[in-house]
């Protein structure tokens, strides 16, 4: 194509956002399907393909009809209008679903069964001793907790919440009953009604099993169903279904009107219930004339229903994932490892003179994220401490971090904390925490209008002999401890000047409106950081001009930022060589002729969610590290507070191009887009068999100098990825 002009903005040269993101939950619905992944990590894959699907409609599908609504025509980076990507989307979900379905009645359910773990799907399957048991578990313990509501010409139908479970009844009058007036508009009418399946009960009930060696359970709903005639009494009930509702759940927040945006938050929070009806589960065999009540009532389209072959809500199964006494069926437990620089330190040596020898690199949830909190906690406690400074934008709900910070004001301290209270699903928590830190005295940032504040970054000021020093953590993931546990991040813990004065500067920007003169390490969104991407790819492409090597190896979560795709095309047209490693969303495309033949694109799923940001580039020999907490999208570079920090201890960046190293070798977990726009898993023949997580946990625990089988007990708890929506 020598000569050619190629016009990188192509439409062709790219995929829909949502689409990909669709690709990326279909890789993990793969995992669910992979024989070689233990049976219950086998559940857990399904179970969060179930979750992805329910936020990503709340959010990007639910954004996509309000365009339609608005008559918004403009089309996306791939030449798509909304109207042709909710077409597209809704086709390719339906599929999708069905194979979720597939997985679970085909695969999952008989190889529980093989496993003498047997869930009965119908209540009218119960044997008799099984059906007494479940009709006392009825009575004593849902009955009391049931509100079942009937709709007639006096009771209107119903609110349904989103994403509650409920069961849809045709009820009709018995013809032995009285026929008091009451009763006689309901003479021969057939009424609908509906009971929500209550939250606060267990999903699934463990059940006698009738054989030896054999455990039975049941989903609540079929215990209410088979008991719905003790709700309606003087009713017979024609049938009955279970239903699931999806709600636009996209907060609408108008900043520059919004006198208090705290207020407004919790104003916008009780909206999220009663949203637009976006999608309509129910079970494929249920009666036409009930559908056809519910479908008048949420005013939901043929395309937004969605029969299904089995329970409904499949993020069940991670409670099926927590049932005691099958470890065999899962992986072994990982206890997350020492920090090695922090755990050789001499008895009794403080962490800040630690940081002072050197910068500490941390790679969770493979090391141990308490360093983070002894770092806050030391801080909070630490006579020679003047101030601590921080971004909060997801935490754990018993924050260990933000207790401290609390403590820390108690203490007298300057504290200043930013609470992101615009992070999506996690508004009301955050609101919480933020007027605890200010009843406790810290001054408590509410994010600024019209930006979130993505970053992670806390600055800790202390007083010391030859002066005053700050101490800087910077990292890709948030300060939260159980998250920390599942997501796999990085940070560094440092104390050198230029950091610190950078830190200082986005501290009296996110507080003041203060924007420095220059920055002397760091790089944020959304003022400079965009334009220091391009300049480091542009670097790369003057590099491979002069007839230099080189190369671009990015690890993040999502790449749909149409500049950044255009100039990584640029830059492999003119030599240069990129291995990307993008876990979820990919809108670049590979394999096009003269565009993308140097570009590869891999993508990581396992047992913990891919989440660190990792950027290196070759330099020309003179190699550059970065770590950030943004993506490669337009929100990241355009509508954020972000940071992107350089690594400049030869151990940290030797540790982040090793991580990188590592991945790009995976063979077992890694899937490779190809140039029809599939993924595939890599083909093993003739290469070692490597799982870059497995080879982590390996190593943290060589480091460690730990060779005893862990003892620690399991933790279940695991934060579905979203890897669309909860970074």
């Amino acid at each position: 194509m020598a000569g050619t002009v190629i016009d990188f903005t192509d439409p062709a040269y790219y995929t829909n956002r949502e689409l990909s993101w669709l690709d990326f939950n279909y890789r993990i619905l793969e995992e669910a399907r992979d024989k070689t992944n233990p049976l219950f990590e086998r559940l857990k894959f399904l179970s969060i393909t179930a979750s992805n699907l329910d936020e990503f409609y709340m959010v990007r599908v639910a954004t996509l009809k309000d365009m339609v609504h608005a008559g918004y025509t403009k089309k996306d980076l791939s030449g798509l209008t909304a109207a042709e990507q909710l077409s597209a989307i809704e086709e390719r979900a339906h599929r999708f679903m069905e194979k979720q379905y597939s997985t679970l009645n085909r695969s999952l359910l008989p190889a529980l069964k093989n496993q003498h773990l047997v869930l009965v799907a119908d209540h009218r399957d119960l044997t008799p001793e099984q059906a007494e048991f479940c009709d006392g578990y009825f009575l004593e313990n849902v009955y009391p907790v049931l509100t079942p509501m009937a709709m007639d010409s006096s009771r209107p139908f119903p609110l349904v919440r989103n994403k509650t479970l409920n069961i849809g009844a045709l009820i009709s009058r018995k013809k032995e009953s009285g026929e008091g007036k009451a009763h006689k508009d309901h003479k021969g009418k057939t009424l609908f009604a509906t009971v929500q399946v209550p939250s606060v009960l267990p999903r699934v009930i463990e059940i006698p099993s009738g054989e030896e060696g054999v455990r039975a359970g049941i989903l609540l709903e079929e215990i209410i169903e088979r008991n719905m005639g003790r709700l309606f009494s003087g009713y017979d009930v024609v049938c009955a279904y279970t239903y699931r509702i999806t709600r636009n759940a996209d907060l609408t927040i108008d900043e520059d009107d919004a006198d208090d945006l705290l207020e407004e938050i919790q104003k916008q929070l009780k909206k999220r219930q009663w949203g637009e009806v976006i999608r309509l589960e129910y079970e494929d065999s249920m009666e036409p004339r009930l559908l056809k009540v519910l479908k008048k009532e949420f005013g939901v389209r043929e395309e937004e229903l969605y029969p299904l072959n089995g329970p409904l809500d499949l993020t069940f199964l991670m409670k099926m994932y927590g049932i005691e006494g099958f470890d065999h069926l899962r992986e072994k437990p990982w206890v997350p490892q020492p920090v090695p620089a922090i755990a050789s330190r001499a008895e009794g040596e403080d962490l800040f003179a630690l940081i002072r020898r050197r910068d500490i690199f941390l790679h969770h949830p493979y090391e141990t994220f308490d360093p983070v909190v002894e770092f806050i906690r030391s801080a909070a406690r630490d006579e020679a401490v003047l101030a601590i400074k921080m971004t909060l934008y997801r935490v754990s709900g018993h924050s260990p971090i933000v207790a401290a910070l609390a403590q820390a004001a108690e203490n007298g301290k300057q504290v200043s904390v930013l609470v992101e209270l615009k992070a999506r699903f996690d508004e009301e928590n955050n609101i919480q925490w933020a007027e605890m830190l200010e009843k406790a005295g810290c001054h408590v940032i509410y994010g600024l209008v019209g930006l979130k504040t993505h970053s992670k970054i806390a600055l800790v000021v202390r007083r010391e002999e030859d002066g005053i020093r700050r101490y800087v953590h910077l990292a890709t993931g948030n300060y939260n401890d159980s998250t920390a546990r599942l997501y796999t991040d990085c940070g560094i813990m440092t104390c050198r000047e230029a950091y610190g004065e950078d830190a200082t500067a986005v501290f009296n920007m996110l507080s003041g409106y203060s924007e420095p003169g220059h920055w002397n390490r760091l790089a944020l969104a959304p003022i400079w950081l965009r334009e220091k991407f391009m300049r480091l790819i542009d670097r790369e492409i003057a590099h491979a001009q002069a007839g230099e090597s080189a190369h671009i190896i990015a690890k993040m979560n999502s790449l749909c930022d149409r500049g950044i795709i255009a100039r990584l095309y640029r830059a492999s047209a003119a030599g240069v060589k990129i291995d990307l490693i993008v876990r979820g969303i990919c809108c670049l495309k590979v394999g096009i002729p003269g565009v993308s033949e140097n570009i590869t694109v891999r993508s990581l799923v396992g047992t913990f969610l891919e989440h660190a940001r990792i950027f290196c580039f070759e330099n020309g020999g003179n190699e550059e590290l970065y770590m950030a907490s943004a993506d490669w999208m337009p929100r990241n570079l355009d509508k954020r507070v972000e940071i992107l920090f350089p690594l400049e201890d030869e151990a940290c960046r030797a540790a982040a191009r090793h991580i990188l190293d590592v991945q790009l070798s995976d063979t077992l977990k890694a899937h490779e887009l190809q140039p029809d726009n599939t993924y595939e898993k890599i083909d093993l023949r003739g290469k070692a068999r490597i799982g870059a997580q497995a080879q982590f946990m390996k190593e943290a625990l060589e480091a460690a100098g730990a060779t005893a089988p862990q003892s620690a007990a399991r933790d279940r708890r695991f934060i579905p990825a979203q890897p669309a929506g909860r970074k």
